[in-house]
């Protein structure tokens, strides 16, 4: 009886292990096992695709000028405040002409002086001219020695000297007191053009400087808001893309529910660099769009976002832009032509190819792609593919790394019937 409940326990005990084992080899084999690729799909159909170039930047007008000093002194007339609308030759500013007065009534003196002078100087001339006269007719007629004849002459040609440097001496004068005149004349300013006071940094009362060689106090700013600009800074990587004339629009964040519309008019070609000699050196681009739309309340200095349409492609074959991916199918073999003794084969890498994964049956089928243009949703797609073809549109994890040719796939369900709803 020992001996049959022991066989019976040793069969159980061997039941139990064999089960453990097919158990464990089942689940290898399931884990093992390839299992599809839940994926979603889409038609590729045609469609209007616009590459557009975003930028940010501040609205400004075509043309501002500033008014700076070229006199200095205090203010004493002010005829503007900051919104006025001023005309050309409008007087805006006088500033107290008392030490430039001074100084032209100085010169205006020793311009007097020089030109009293210039009589004495001529009036001894003629005199020495009329001796140099009448000792020369002497001279000749052997009244008076060569020595008398020579000092005669050479008291005229001091004289005529004197005359001549007294006539340059004036010329000085005059020209120094015309310069000072004009100094006076600035220290009243007009209105160089047509325009709005977009800025005012001064108050009557307050003392500027200014020199006629220097740029001296800035006073106001005048600014022509009957045309303006959105002035944007583009990436480096996107100004090889837009031309002038180009159309855009134009986002002020002033102006939440109206979009304006601009054109390109300008394009930089000096790069604006940012964070020079670090990791995060920014190099961009000025570029100026001019507003079509015209808005009375626009104001310099307002910010703005930017969509430059640079190229647009109708009737485009497209697809979405995450159904595009790269792939390393670039590994391949081929004979070593260098080597003469064995036939080693070596490995070259070329650039990873564009594609776009195919559904073929319950198969993924790996479709190398040319790409052309993109907007924010789409791509153009000019090789590879034709209207129609239903691709493999996502997941972004099942198309960027779990796809490959000939991988199983299977449609989910669920996110293809809630698009169909929507």
């Amino acid at each position: 009886m020992a001996k049959k409940k022991n066989r019976a326990k040793w069969l159980i005990i061997i039941l139990i292990l064999f089960l453990l084992i097919s158990a464990i080899a089942y689940q290898y084999f399931e884990s093992t096992k390839d299992k599809p690729i839940i994926v979603t799909t889409t038609k590729v159909t045609k469609r209007t695709i616009t590459q557009t170039v975003s930028a940010v930047g501040r609205i400004q007008p075509e043309t501002e000028v500033k008014i700076t000093s070229e006199a200095s002194g205090e203010i004493i007339f002010l005829n503007v405040k900051e919104g006025d609308t001023v005309r050309a030759g409008q007087i805006i500013v006088r500033i107290k002409p008392d030490i430039i007065e001074t100084q032209l009534e100085q010169y205006k003196a020793a311009a007097d002086a020089t030109r009293m002078e210039i009589n004495i100087r001529k009036a001894e001339k003629d005199k020495l001219q009329s001796d140099l006269q009448r000792n020369t007719e002497l001279f000749e007629k052997g009244f008076i020695s060569k020595q008398e004849f020579e000092r005669a002459k050479a008291a005229y040609d001091q004289a005529l000297s004197s005359y001549m440097a007294s006539l340059a001496r004036y010329e000085q004068a005059l020209a120094t007191l015309k310069q000072f005149q004009r100094s006076a004349d600035r220290t009243t300013i007009f209105a160089p053009i047509n325009g709005i006071v977009t800025k005012l940094n001064v108050e009557k009362g307050e003392k500027v400087v200014g020199t006629a060689q220097m740029q001296g106090t800035e006073i106001l700013r005048i600014s022509d808001l009957s045309m303006m600009n959105a002035v944007v800074d583009v990436d480096e990587n996107d100004i090889v893309f837009v031309k002038i004339g180009d159309t855009a629009s134009i986002e002020i964040d002033a102006f939440p529910d109206k979009i304006f519309t601009g054109r390109v008019v300008e394009l930089g070609h000096s790069a604006k660099l940012s964070q020079m000699g670090t990791q995060d050196q920014v190099t961009n681009f000025e570029i100026k769009i001019r507003i079509i739309d015209k808005e009375p309340r626009l104001r310099p200095g307002m910010s703005c976002n930017v969509e430059i349409m640079t190229e647009t492609v109708y009737d485009a074959l497209s697809v979405p832009l995450q159904a595009v991916t790269v792939r390393d199918t670039s590994l391949f073999f081929e004979e070593d032509k260098n080597n003469d003794e064995n036939d080693i084969k070596v490995k070259k890498r070329k650039k990873p190819h564009t594609v776009v994964f195919l559904k073929d049956g319950n198969k993924a089928k790996m479709i190398l792609v040319e790409t052309g243009i993109s907007d924010k949703g789409f791509i153009e797609i000019k090789k590879g593919l034709s209207e129609g073809d239903e691709i493999i549109s996502g997941s972004f994890m099942a198309i960027s790394k779990l796809l490959k040719d000939g991988a199983l796939i299977k449609i989910d369900l669920n996110i293809d019937n809630s698009i169909k709803k929507k």
